[in-house]
């Protein structure tokens, strides 16, 4: 199967070593990666050679994947022939505790995606990295970015010390609302706190699949918090969140919003309403049944085919062979989730393809 003409959601470009970023540093930061002996800050959140995180054929002779444009203009582009693909590079800025030290490797990593990527092929855009433990230094970050037009979101992690809802937060929503800039919400934790509600797993499949949990605290937080009334033109993409969660999740939240509402009368209609109009996932992984009749009944309890974008998620593994969208979608809603539904949800993306 071919996505030409699509926009592809989510791509993972791999920062290959520290070394590779250094050119990138301010000269103080490049001096403190010497004298302190900084090796890396690798995303604990997806472990390198975890067999979900690459497909075996996109590995190198280390287990590394997605660490130049080149292997992803063969791997991605040549293989299925999209328009346009987001990177989302994963780097672990967010587990970083000192902020300065944050908003430099933030500044580092969005300076190596312009050079490495974005110059270097012109269907690539990305997610702006930003330090979200301090917004303050997140909005500059923004800020210096907003005029890059190859910059069509901002990216925070689903998991870190505070609920995004939280106005600590807003700061950043009033710089992406004024620039167009979706927040793109990804799996993956600071690990300042355990990311089950019980307590801290002991295996990577336990930290991956209950981070489902995460996407529904941070919906039910942003909505909660009233920021789409605060910020009514924001849009937020929940990325490998999967989808199958959300109808449920969104029935038993409507209904405790009406019995609740006294408590946050700003939420001014019903969480379902407001997910339709400013909520988007992402494809992979679709985490639904092979049966193209279960998947169409996932579909209708949707309630919206404007809700799903499509992504590939490379280089991790997400569906099997070269279906890249799962059996039973049909040509129309193939063509808007690919096309017609990132064009709308990044704003950025107009007149590019």
């Amino acid at each position: 199967m071919r996505a030409s003409g699509a926009i592809d959601c989510d791509v993972h470009p791999n920062v290959p070593s520290m070394q590779a970023l250094v050119p990138y540093l301010d000269p103080y930061w490049q001096e403190m990666v010497d004298v302190r002996g900084i090796e890396t800050f690798e995303n604990r959140s997806f472990p390198l050679m975890a067999p979900i995180n690459a497909r075996p054929e996109w590995r190198d002779g280390k287990g590394r994947a997605a660490e130049s444009v080149e292997r992803i203009q063969r791997e991605l582009f040549d293989r299925w022939d999209p328009a346009i693909a987001i990177c989302n590079c994963l780097y672990g800025v967010q587990m970083i505790n000192d902020e300065h030290m944050a908003a430099a490797f933030a500044t580092a990593v969005n300076r190596w995606i312009a050079a490495e990527w974005l110059d270097k092929e012109p269907r690539l855009r990305a997610s702006i990295v930003v330090p979200v433990q301090n917004p303050e230094l997140a909005v500059d970050e923004i800020e210096r970015w907003a005029g890059d037009k190859r910059f069509v979101s901002v990216l925070v992690l689903v998991m870190g010390e505070l609920p995004l809802g939280k106005s600590f937060h807003w700061p950043i929503y009033r710089a992406a609302e004024k620039h167009g800039l979706p927040i793109c919400i990804h799996l993956g934790s600071s690990y300042r706190h355990p990311v089950t509600a019980s307590g801290w797993p002991t295996y990577h499949v336990e930290d991956y699949v209950v981070q489902t949990q995460a996407f529904q605290a941070q919906t039910a937080s942003l909505i909660s918090h009233g920021v789409f009334q605060k910020f009514p033109k924001l849009k937020v993409v929940l990325a490998e969140s999967g989808v199958t969660w959300l109808p449920t999740f969104l029935w038993r939240f409507s209904k405790g919003w009406r019995g609740l509402r006294i408590e946050v009368p700003w939420v001014d209609r019903s969480p379902l309403e407001i997910v339709r109009d400013h909520f988007r996932l992402t494809l992979q992984p679709f985490d639904a049944p092979q049966n193209p009749v279960e998947v169409a009944r996932a579909l209708d309890h949707l309630g919206s085919e404007d809700l799903l974008l499509y992504s590939s998620d490379y280089p991790h593994w997400q569906f099997d062979g070269d279906d890249l969208m799962p059996a039973g979608f049909s040509e129309e809603l193939q063509r808007k989730i690919m096309v017609d539904n990132p064009l709308a949800t990044y704003p950025r993306l107009g007149g590019t393809i």
